[in-house]
Formats: C-alpha cells, structure tokens, sequence
C-alpha cells in the first residue's frame, strides 16, 4: 500500500531586494526558490553565462569552421524525443544561418535503427556521402557508430548533455558540459542548448575569420527551438535555462516562432499570447514527441525546418494526428500495467515490488517511458517499464522513471558493475534513464535491481512530499493574482510552479469526463464559492465535506468568463 503523499510548506526566506512592481505573493514564492532579486528570479539573455568555459568549444568550433569554408556536407544526426527535434532544427538552422551550404538533417527510426548512432545507421548515411557528422541530444554512449563512422572517413562532432560512462567513444571532438572536470558552471544544458552554445561560439569563430560580408546572423531567432527543447526534457531550469526559455517564450507570444512552432500552438488550441512553459511540456512537446514514438521522428524535424506556414499547418494535423493514437496506445498499456500491479497485489498479500520492472511482449517500445512514468506516479517509487526493441524481437528496450533521492542513471551502472553483461547498454539522468537488454536476462536484472534498490530506498524516500507555498489569503485568491504566477515564469523543474494549500468545504462536487472531479469549494469564513478541478481525482469514493487541499491558482477563460479556478494536486479528508 502506497502511503498518502504529505503537504510539507516551504521555509519562508525573507531578504530579497525587489522593485515595487512584484506583489508580496511573488517576492514570497520567488525567495522560497532562492531568487533574491528580479535579475535572479527573471534573468535575461544578458545574463547568459559565456560559452568560454565549455569544454571542447574551441575544437568543434574550428572542425565546423573548417567545414563550412570548404563547402564539406555537414550531416545533423538527431534523437526521437522532442530534445533531439529541436536540437537538430537549431544545428540545421543555425549552421544555415552562418554560412554553411551544405547540411542535411537526419534521425534514427527507432524501430530500425534504435537509440542514436548505431553502426545500422551509419550505413544509411552512406547514400548521403557526409563528410562531418554532428550527433545532438546523444552520442556520449554511441561507441559502435561513432568507430562505423570513422572507419569509413568521416569526421564526427558530438554535442550531448547525458551522463558519460566509464570511456568516451572514439568522436573528433565531444561537448559535453557533463564530461568529468568540465568548467562549464551550468551542467543543466538540455542537448539543444548544448548545440546552441556551440554556435555561439562558433559565430565568434567566424567573426574573427572575418566571414561574414553583412549583418551578423541573430542566433535568437532560434530560441523558441531551445525553449520547447529544454521544457520538454524535463531538465532543471537553472537560471542559464531559465533565461534561455524565457527569450524563447516571449519570441513565442510574440508569434515569431518557427513557421512549424506556430503550427502546433494552433493545433493544439493555446492561444500564442498566453503561452507558458507548463503549454510546452503538456500540449507542444507531446506532438512531436509523439512522432518519434509511434513512426518516426524525420516528420517533426521536418515541421520544425519548414518555412511554409501551410506546410507547417499540414505536418502539424498529421503531428496531432499521431498523438491521439499515442494517447490510446498509452492508455491501452497504462491499464495493463495496473492490472499487472494488482496481480502482484492480489498474491498472497505480496507486497508491490520496490521498483517495479514491468515488461510485456505487446507493448510498444515507443511508449514505456510514458508507462513507467504514469506508474511511478501512482506509487511514488522507481519504475522500468520494457518492450521488445521491434516485433518478435529478444532484446527489449526499457525506460526507466525514478523519484527524489534516487539517481535512476547511477542505480543502472551499479547493476552492470555488480552483474557484468546483464545490461547490453544503459544512459541517462538522475530522474530518467533507458536501458536494453536480452529478454533472457530480464529475470536477472529485475533481480539486481530490486536488490539494489532495497539498499538505497527508505520510507521517507518512498513517501510522496508536495511542496507548497502556504496559504493564499482571500485578497490572493483573484484574477490578478493568477495572472501575475502565469506570468511570472518561466516554472519548472528547479524552479517549480506555485502551489499552495488550504482547507475548503466542499459544497459540491460531480465527476466529469469519467475520471475527473469538479468541485465548488468554500474556505471557512468566507462567503464565496470556489471553482476547482482534480484531473484524474475520481477514485470511486465520494469526497469527504471538509478537504485540505493542494492546489495550483489558475485563470479560467471557459466562454470568456475571464475567471480563476484551483487546480488541485492532492487532497485529505477532514474531519
């Protein structure tokens, strides 16, 4: 039985020096963040950390240089996730921009290829004859290509953000700010701001070469790439991200994104002037990531390189398209999964494993990470979720999803350390990981990492904490102030969006759509009701008539009513 998460309030830190534009409400939630001051809480490109003291910039610049005065074709490799996406639009653009003729973007399919730069790949890229290739959003762990590659003459530059292993592959040159003893102050670059930094750079390059006969190119054009790239990997929003999505954010309200970008804001029904990183992560980034899940990720690349708006607007209906049957799919799996979970449950009062390994032979390997992570939801614990790399195949690929406190990428090496050979290959992050291994050997390694995480994992670690901001006073609970915290961004993680919590009664509630419950709510003492929804709350238990709640404040333009509802993430019963 999982324990009920608890609702822990934020220390409250005082000092800040603030203008008089920022509400007490936002000095309040902006200090319990450690900012201290607006340049921190907001910071701009101005305060962008230099490029200088990222490890490797110097070569990659030069290699690049070299290419593009010597007309060599430049091939992008880029990843399947949305990172991958935009990261590979930003080097195929940005080297277009400074100058390079000949580039040529390109991805793995992972149901042909899987993950990166695999040796299958590079015989493909033969019939593109490239004679620089450019890995983003991957290659630390891509040995295999990375020797095809150079066996068969070809130059390669890799730019990647993910953990290394024990050895570097055999690249020209890797930036990485993640390498071992690398200066860089920021380790938080997601593999697009990775390549981003390296055109910085590149552009000093070529300006002390003296190459460009005009205007230097503006590299900011490209920030609403970098924006929906960071959000969408989920990586800390430090305040070097933190300037970067926020630049990109506002080109994007602004409606000077890419023709492709504008497309999926359209189709996914965000209004452009109003978009927020929490609109990234939950309806932009899902529709191209869904691409690389389910067919293949050339599709989202392509939207994103197009300059057509109609184009854009085509690829992006089909982008839409595709989504909504990952949506079924998932869900189809998500079920299977829980019904896996309560066959646990049901044996013998056995207990759900410490961190679950799920696997089943009809899944689609596209969509475990979304499996692993609804499940580590639910349970608050480790989850690897795995399916057959393709169709009949033995080796399966698997996704891992990890909570606070448990460095999910770090769990996988002390399993391949202890159990040599188990694990074919592995990388990742603290938070999330992905793995491939024989289906023979998946027996094993549920085995070892169920021990291994029975030696980290504790019961505080296994209990749920939501983090909130106290209590809004009945002043705090209005339209104004929902508009300054959507405003007052970007959040994320790092830098988490407000929540709050309180006690409410409950003077109505009714389940909509089949799993969610609406409420009209009233804090004690006060006279008017409260509009609030709990997505996915309804548990086949009526609500109690007294809550303590977690909640987000949110703005409620339902039929232009121009309103505020509450958001909530949890609740308890009162008595």
């Amino acid at each position: 039985m999982t324990p009920s998460p608890r609702i822990r309030r934020r220390a409250i830190v005082a000092g800040g020096q603030w203008p008089d534009s920022v509400p007490p409400l936002l000095r309040r939630i902006y200090e319990a963040r450690g900012a201290l001051s607006i340049d921190q809480a907001q910071p701009r490109l101005a305060q962008l950390l230099a490029p200088d003291s990222l490890g490797g910039l110097d070569a990659a610049t030069a290699l690049l240089a070299d290419a593009i005065a010597q007309d060599r074709h430049i091939v992008i490799v880029g990843d399947f996730d949305c990172d991958g996406a935009t990261a590979c639009a930003v080097g195929v653009r940005g080297l277009c921009l400074l100058g390079a003729r000949r580039v040529t973007p390109a991805v793995p399919n992972r149901m042909v290829h899987g993950y990166g730069l695999s040796p299958s790949l590079v015989d493909e890229l033969a019939a593109l004859q490239p004679d620089l290739l450019v890995t983003v959003d991957h290659g630390i762990a891509c040995h295999a290509g990375i020797a095809e590659a150079k066996a068969r003459g070809w130059q390669v530059l890799v730019t990647d953000h993910h953990l290394p292993g024990d050895r570097l592959p055999p690249a020209d040159v890797i930036v990485n700010p993640n390498l071992r003893g690398d200066p860089f102050p920021s380790k938080m670059l997601a593999g697009v701001g990775v390549m981003f930094y390296v055109l910085l750079a590149l552009r000093r390059v070529l300006r002390e070469r003296a190459a460009f006969s005009g205007a230097e190119p503006d590299l900011s054009t490209l920030l609403d790439l970098v924006a929906i790239g960071t959000v969408a990997d989920l990586v800390p929003l430090d305040a070097n991200n933190r300037a970067l999505v926020g630049a990109g954010l506002r080109r994007l309200r602004a409606g000077q994104g890419c023709a492709g970008l504008q497309a999926l804001i359209r189709v996914a029904g965000r209004d452009p002037a109003r978009l927020t990183a929490a609109d990234i992560g939950f309806a932009i980034a899902p529709r191209l990531n869904a691409a690389g899940r389910l067919e293949d990720m050339a599709l989202g690349i392509a939207c994103l390189l197009t300059d057509d708006a109609t184009q854009a607007d085509e690829m992006a209906r089909v982008l839409d398209g595709i989504n909504a049957e990952r949506r079924g799919v998932q869900q189809q799996m998500v079920d299977e999964a829980h019904t896996a979970l309560a066959r646990i449950e049901s044996t013998d009062g056995a207990p759900v494993p410490l961190a679950p390994c799920l696997f089943d032979p009809e899944w689609h390997p596209g969509v475990v990470g979304l499996v692993a992570s609804k499940i580590k939801e639910r349970l608050h614990r480790p989850v690897i979720a795995f399916a057959p790399a393709e169709p009949g195949s033995t080796t399966l690929r698997g996704s891992a999803r990890s909570i606070p406190g448990f460095h999910i990428r770090d769990a996988l090496a002390a399993v391949d350390a202890l159990h040599p050979g188990v694990i074919q290959r592995f990388g990742g992050h603290a938070m999330a990981a992905g793995l491939s291994l024989d289906e023979s050997a998946l027996p094993s390694f549920r085995a070892a990492f169920h021990q291994y995480a029975s030696t980290m994992l504790d019961e505080d670690l296994l209990r749920e904490e939501i983090l909130s901001d106290g209590e809004l006073s009945p002043v705090e609970l209005d339209r104004t102030h929902a508009d300054v915290l959507r405003g007052a961004g970007p959040w994320g993680q790092g830098f988490p969006e407000p929540v709050f919590d309180g006690v409410f009664d409950v003077l109505d509630w009714r389940v909509v759509g089949e799993k969610h419950l609406k409420f009209s709510l009233r804090p004690p003492g006060q006279s008017s009701a409260l509009n609030a929804i709990h997505f996915n709350g309804w548990q086949d238990v009526p609500p109690p008539a007294r809550i303590q709640a977690a909640y987000q404040l949110d703005t409620d333009d339902w039929k232009d009513r121009r309103g505020i509802q509450l958001l909530l993430r949890h609740w308890l019963p009162l008595a």
